[in-house]
């Protein structure tokens, strides 16, 4: 049978008033088009549903057959509609968000906490993982967006720059960084000639970047110990194994640990912090706000 849900509806709208028309105008429709709709209703069913004089609307047995099965048929899609508003809703309210595990684990614990406190009512979730990972999360969907230092824009990918950091050296230091303070000197690429360096791996697009500016002192091609995280290079530095080369970003990174961190310069040299997104789409509600409260929390 092909009834539809608007036809079940003014059935149980003209039985529970008792009257076509104030039916009708209750559905913004004309008396004579609400009686042709209940007519093709009559028919597809293959029964009279209701008697008709002058001044009343009665059910027929037919009717009152139908009347609680209409009313299970459109309680229960207006409970499942209700329900799919509410899941829209609250997705429109969540903010899904990827990040590598630097951004996440030193900048996003303040950012959440400053952000929350003027949206509680908005969920935010973090999945933390390597650069190429965080891609592929905003590709498909899973992420919202995504927030880190992307060399280039991968197909369906628009990265939109948020700021930029200077390269910073890394030594060791007699006494750890203040708590809550950054400080932050200058030094010529030309101190790094007689350092011990340590760094990423060579294929981190970051340490690549690094080591094309080595270049310029000689020391790009050289084997040295190389470790995947910034905690666990900032720990090595601090514990004494060599100086690095890192944006300032990492600064928060540096608080509380035995190095002295400084900009390098003659030349200064700067690398883009992104959020990438998936382009084409919609950008979801609250994430220039949330991008805001990251940049304005960001060490320069």
């Amino acid at each position: 049978m092909n009834y539809s849900i608007r036809q079940l509806k003014a059935f149980l709208l003209v039985t529970e008033l008792g009257n076509f028309t104030r039916a009708a105008e209750r559905m913004h429709v004309t008396q004579a088009g609400l009686s042709v709709m209940m007519k093709e209703l009559e028919t597809q069913l293959g029964s009279r549903l209701f008697d008709r004089t002058t001044r009343t609307v009665s059910l027929t047995v037919a009717g009152a057959q139908l009347l609680p099965a209409a009313r299970l048929v459109v309680d229960r899609l207006d409970e499942v509609a209700s329900t799919i508003g509410a899941l829209g809703k609250e997705a429109r309210q969540t903010l899904r968000i990827a990040a590598t595990p630097l951004v996440s684990s030193t900048l996003l614990p303040e950012v959440f906490g400053a952000f929350r406190a003027r949206h509680p009512n908005i969920a935010l979730q973090l999945q933390d993982d390597d650069p190429a990972r965080v891609h592929a999360l905003v590709a498909s969907g899973e992420a919202d967006f995504g927030l880190g230092f992307f060399f280039k824009a991968e197909q369906g990918i628009e990265r939109t720059l948020l700021c930029s950091f200077s390269l910073m050296r890394v030594a060791p230091a007699a006494s750890p960084q203040p708590r809550g303070k950054q400080v932050l000197g200058r030094v010529s690429w030309e101190a790094l000639r007689s350092d011990t360096l340590i760094g990423l791996p060579r294929d981190n697009p970051i340490q690549q970047f690094v080591d094309s500016k080595l270049a310029k002192i000689g020391r790009s091609n050289e084997e040295r110990q190389s470790f995947r995280h910034f905690d666990t290079l900032i720990g090595m530095v601090a514990a004494g194994m060599g100086s690095t080369v890192i944006p300032s970003f990492a600064l928060v990174a540096c608080r509380n640990r035995k190095v002295a961190t400084d900009i390098l310069v003659d030349p200064e040299e700067s690398l883009g912090f992104y959020c990438i997104s998936r382009r084409g789409t919609a950008k979801p509600e609250h994430m220039a706000e949330f991008n805001d409260t990251l940049v304005a929390l960001l060490p320069h």
